[in-house]
């Protein structure tokens, strides 16, 4: 019987995550299949084609992880980032800017030394890469910390029409949350699937929203890191972000809807 709270982190059993393995198990026998297919197409190419390969994903990843979040980046500027990151030719290439500069060392980091543990401090010194000017658009953050004691709420509307999608966790306790949440992402059970772990990890962090900015971009980072240990590959050959953003709406219905129910995970389409 679900409770009366109406948020996620508020229900007796968080983090104490469920979901159907009889309905997942089909989805994670396709998605092996094609994980399988990838990495074996991307075995036969040799050292200068996995090298472009790596690049044109993590391209692709630096472009969609902020057009999820309704950032336009130049695409010369992440490119630029990439090349200079991969030791591939600039010439005619832009100087990139700080934020463009650090998200894709974020990226980097997540993936290439995915075996490293995730740890608070190397969060905050992500979280600072994509922050380096300490603003979110014309407002003030604080960067290389979790977030102040303002309540963290995810709002669309204009004034008066407001509607509140998610409420984050207060900021009292959120450092005893976090340091739960990299417990058991550094020491996850032995018997839980690695697409699962990545899956959970996400909507973990992401209900956690422990900085005034990043969050999304940082869960998609993480997740990617888990992704990475699962296939022990210290490189993506596949974009997530690009499939979300391909799928946004139906991500954030997903994600709204988990917030407002109890722990038990859907594992179907937002309509099902």
């Amino acid at each position: 019987m679900q409770t009366p709270h109406l948020w996620i982190w508020q229900q007796p059993d968080w983090p104490r995550l469920r979901w159907d393995e009889a309905r997942l198990s089909p989805l994670l026998a396709r998605a092996r299949l094609a994980q399988g297919k990838v990495l074996g197409a991307a075995r036969l190419l040799d050292v200068n084609l996995t090298l472009e390969a790596m690049a044109a994903i993590l391209v692709e990843d630096g472009l969609t992880t902020s057009a999820i979040e309704g950032e336009r980046l130049d695409l010369d500027t992440v490119r630029s980032s990439v090349a200079r990151r991969l030791g591939l030719p600039t010439v005619g290439l832009p100087t990139p800017p700080r934020g463009v500069d650090g998200l894709i060392d974020v990226l980097l980091d997540a993936t290439r030394h995915h075996d490293a543990t995730l740890t608070v401090g190397r969060l905050l010194g992500w979280q600072a890469a994509l922050c380096p000017t300490g603003y979110s658009g014309l407002h003030a953050i604080q960067v290389g910390s979790l977030r102040g004691d303002e309540p963290m709420q995810v709002v669309s509307g204009g004034h008066g029409r407001e509607k509140v999608h998610f409420v984050a966790p207060p900021r009292a306790g959120l450092d005893a949350e976090v340091e739960r949440f990299l417990a058991w992402f550094n020491a996850p059970p032995t018997d839980l699937d690695g697409l699962v772990r990545a899956g959970l990890a996400h909507l973990w962090f992401v209900t956690l929203h422990p900085f005034e900015d990043g969050n999304g971009r940082l869960a998609r980072a993480i997740t990617d890191m888990a992704l990475s240990q699962d296939e022990g590959q210290p490189m993506r050959f596949f974009s997530l972000s690009a499939q979300v953003l391909r799928e946004r709406d139906a991500y954030y219905d997903i994600l709204e809807r988990t917030q407002r129910a109890g722990v038990e995970v859907p594992t179907g389409s937002p309509g099902s």
